[in-house]
């Protein structure tokens, strides 16, 4: 397929955004739609803490994908920032894509979002059924219709309703050619080649995180937080033999939390950073040393000054 190029006519480019109630999929589309990891995802809802910018380039156009954290009824100072950081994005962006994942029924959270996504009124909005590859074609006729129904009944009808399997790979090329058409003609806003804005510093940071988060038990996700204190090449070493040095601290709430994520004799923590080097090593592209340090910070959730401390 020819496109037109970044400069000439009929090339699109604008700002896409995922929103939907935590787990809904969101991270695991944005990965797919870019064709690389950009977003941390993980079987905890609300993983995502920052807005991620994912860039899809093509031919006719360059669609940037704006993630968010999951919209939800906030029990601390950190949940109600994050849905602030939700709803300012949804009044930027050409077009708000809502997730209503296809293994589970719509609820009140799906209601509460769309009914807030009513008051933005200039944004275009289309629905996506992810996870389709969880579902039955049965169940997922269902829950096609009780999309439809939602957009009606809330006042906000849905442009287009897509059903999509990020995993399974099924659709999202549709998906991406959706999107495109909805979005202004305009020059590229990004080089070409680039995925993610998002600065690497924060990417190591969620990298780790989502390594912790892994496996440990419910009431920790939110409680974690990783600042990435010192990052930078080790000197001295030659251009063929690069070695990323990274210092970062994870925290959480409690000394009780301290001891679930370094565990018995250190082996829990010492699983963490391996599988967070890993990842940053495959992100990045470059070896890595990872120092990493368990930290408390009393209540941060819920204290301004911790949440200012901790980039919130």
């Amino acid at each position: 397929m020819t496109g037109a190029t970044p400069s000439e006519p009929g090339f699109r480019s604008g700002f896409a955004s995922f929103v939907g109630r935590p787990n809904a999929g969101k991270s695991t589309l944005t990965n797919a739609l870019v064709g690389q990891k950009v977003a941390i995802t993980s079987d905890k809802p609300q993983t995502t803490r920052t807005v991620v910018r994912g860039i899809v380039h093509r031919p006719d156009g360059q669609l940037v994908l704006v993630d968010t954290p999951g919209l939800h009824r906030p029990r601390t100072l950190l949940g109600e920032r994050l849905n602030d950081l939700v709803t300012s994005t949804w009044a930027e962006v050409d077009v708000v894509a809502v997730c209503f994942p296809c293994d589970e029924k719509i609820g009140p959270g799906d209601r509460f979002i769309v009914s807030e996504l009513a008051k933005v009124k200039r944004t275009q909005r289309i629905a996506v059924a992810t996870k389709t590859d969880l579902a039955s074609p049965d169940r997922i006729g269902e829950h096609l219709l009780a999309i439809h129904a939602l957009g009606e009944e809330v006042g906000t009808p849905f442009a287009e309703i897509v059903p999509v399997s990020a995993t399974a790979g099924d659709q999202v090329g549709l998906l991406a050619d959706l999107l495109l058409g909805m979005l202004p003609e305009g020059p590229a806003l990004y080089p070409d080649g680039e995925l993610t804005d998002t600065p690497e510093e924060a990417i190591v940071a969620d990298l780790i995180r989502e390594a912790a988060l892994d496996g440990v038990r419910d009431e920790l996700p939110h409680s974690i937080a990783v600042v990435v204190e010192e990052m930078g090449l080790r000197e001295g070493r030659s251009a063929d033999r690069p070695l990323l040095d990274v210092h970062a601290n994870l925290f959480v709430e409690r000394s009780s939390q301290k001891g679930i994520v370094i565990g018995h004799r250190g082996a829990r923590l010492r699983d963490v950073g391996t599988r967070a080097r890993k990842s940053i090593e495959a992100m990045l592209g470059t070896p890595v040393y990872l120092d990493l340090h368990v930290k408390i910070a009393k209540d941060w959730q819920r204290d301004p000054r911790q949440l200012r401390r901790l980039g919130f």
